[in-house]
Order: structure tokens, then sequence, then C-alpha cells
């Protein structure tokens, strides 16, 4: 073998060794599954609420950020809505993903919701623009409140929608709720009225939210249970969701939200995560959160796995 010829090799196993080596590189900006650069020098913390779906979100939005360049990472460690929130405010997070309604009614004071999923996004993105919080483009999925019953029952009793359920004889009218959603004006009161529901005091029972699915699944206390509408164990324990056809409750839409100030600092933020928004209907949604609420799944892991199925990452 000639010294060319040696030389040649030698600098092909190399290379072929240091392209082995950049593709086990993990993590932030450059690291494997990179998308792109374009959000180089982007750096903070993704936000979450309490709950499996914000920690799902969380560590999506870090996951696929980090694939174009930026170096972030998901904080899941605050409580409360109101927090969480402020955390934005206070530039203690970069952004979060958060909830039509609840911006709408609890952080810009109003008391009655905007009919349809487009108009409420629409209302929520130029009130809280006055505070300097951006929305970028909302995802499909809704996590309103929603009443279902098991599949079995629903076919039995021929229902689909809540003015099925409002035509019934009153005593197949028996629903689980929680205590708060009894008095609230787009919980029980309001929602009576609106489809003028049958039911005696004796027919409405309060639980605690979590017992309300197995209650709703055994069907001994109640045909219908007050659930929301991503959550996993609707799907797991053969709930359908009845079809708020006259559309009373709220829109929970989600979409991500930061401040307006850094969206134009760094505007490929919106490009990106419009990758990921329009994916995350419902359906999808439920199936995470299961994956987490059922399964017992680390959401962290539960978040990556499905972003590389997807491709994003």
């Amino acid at each position: 073998m000639t010294s060319r010829t040696i030389a040649t090799a030698t600098f092909a196993a190399l290379a072929a060794g240091a392209l082995l080596l950049s593709g086990c590189t993990s993590g932030g900006a450059g690291g494997a599954g990179a998308k792109g650069d374009e959000l180089e020098g982007l750096t903070g913390e993704i936000g979450s609420k309490d709950f499996s779906e914000q920690y799902i979100l969380a560590y999506m939005t870090a996951e696929i950020l980090n694939a174009h360049g930026a170096d972030v990472e998901a904080n899941t460690k605050l409580v409360g809505s109101a927090n969480v929130r402020q955390a934005l405010e206070n530039d203690q997070f970069l952004g979060y993903w958060e909830y039509t309604g609840t911006s709408w009614i609890t952080y810009n004071g109003n008391t009655t919701p905007v009919q349809g999923a487009e108009a409420q996004f629409d209302a929520v993105k130029e009130a809280d623009a006055e505070s300097g919080i951006a929305w970028l483009d909302p995802a499909p999925f809704n996590n309103t409140y929603a009443f279902a019953i098991r599949q079995s029952e629903a076919d039995e009793l021929g229902v689909k929608t809540l003015s099925d359920v409002a035509k019934l004889p009153s005593a197949d009218q028996t629903f689980c709720i929680e205590s708060e959603f009894s008095t609230r004006d787009d919980g029980w009161p309001g929602l009576s009225a609106a489809y003028g529901f049958d039911a005696p005091a004796a027919n409405v029972t309060m639980l605690d939210t979590g017992v309300i699915y197995t209650a709703t699944q055994k069907g001994d206390d109640c045909n219908f249970g007050e659930v929301f509408q991503t959550d996993g164990r609707i799907p797991a324990l053969d709930l359908v969701v009845m079809e708020d056809d006259k559309e009373f409750f709220p829109s929970y839409q989600g979409g991500f939200t930061l401040k307006q100030s850094t969206l134009d600092e760094h505007p490929a933020i919106a490009d990106v995560l419009a990758e990921l928004s329009p994916l995350l209907t419902t359906e999808v949604m439920q199936t995470l959160n299961a994956r987490v609420d059922v399964d017992g799944e680390d959401p962290e892991d539960v978040a990556i796995e499905w972003l590389e199925d997807q491709g994003l990452i």
C-alpha cells in the first residue's frame, strides 16, 4: 500500500468517525434531529400548568424549538394558571400553552364567552395584545367542558348531542358534576337553562374530578359525567362525548403564548410552531394524555417519541 493510499484510508476513517460522533450529539442547537439554526440565540424556559397535557405540550415545544437552533428547556414545576401567566408576564418564562377560555374569563375578566372557536380566539388575541402578550395560531384541540357517557349506554339511549339528552325521560337524565361546576355561569345552571334539562336535584351527584370518569364508566351514580374533552380517560374508559350542539360551553382552544417583544426578536418561533400546532387535534391529545394518565408513561418521553414519529425532530 502506498503512502498516498494509507493517507487516504486514514482520512476516510477519521471522517467516518467524525460523522459518527456528530450523529451521537444530543440536546439543543445543532444536536441530533436538528432541523435548522434559525432560532440560534433563543434561550429561556417553556412553562406549563400542573397537569399532564401541559407537561406534554411544554416538552414538545422545547424539543421542536431546540431542533431549530434554540437552547430552551421545559419548566413544569409551577402550580396554578395564575402563577404560570404571571411567570410569562415577569419574563420568567419564554412562553407557554394557554387556553382561550381561560384567558378570556380569568385574565381578561369577562363573564360571557364568545361563541365559536375562531371568534373566541380572535377576541382573546386582541385583548391580550393590549398587555403585550401574543398568541400564535392555535391548535385544533379544544379542552373545554363536556358531558360523556359510556358508549354502550349512548347506543341504547340513542343520544349523540346534549339536545338529545334533554329529550330523554327525567329518570335517564342523571349527571355527575364537580362542586365548582355546579355554581359556575358557564357550568350547570347555565347549561340546564340553555338545553332545558328536566333533571330533579336528586339526579345530580357532585363528585371529585377524577372520580367522575370512573363513576360515569360504571353507570351507577349517573349516565352523564362532566369531563374535559381532551382527557385521555375518555377513550380509555370507552366513553363518548355528547356534542354541544348549541355551543354553550366556552372554547378552550390551545395556543402558544409569549411576549410580543420576544416574537418580534425571534419571528421564526411562529414558523417553527406552525409545523406542530395543526397536528394537535382533540383526538391526538386524548391519546397522548392517556399514555401519561392511564398507562403511566413519562410526559417527556411521550412528547419526544411523538415528535420523532411525526418527523418534527
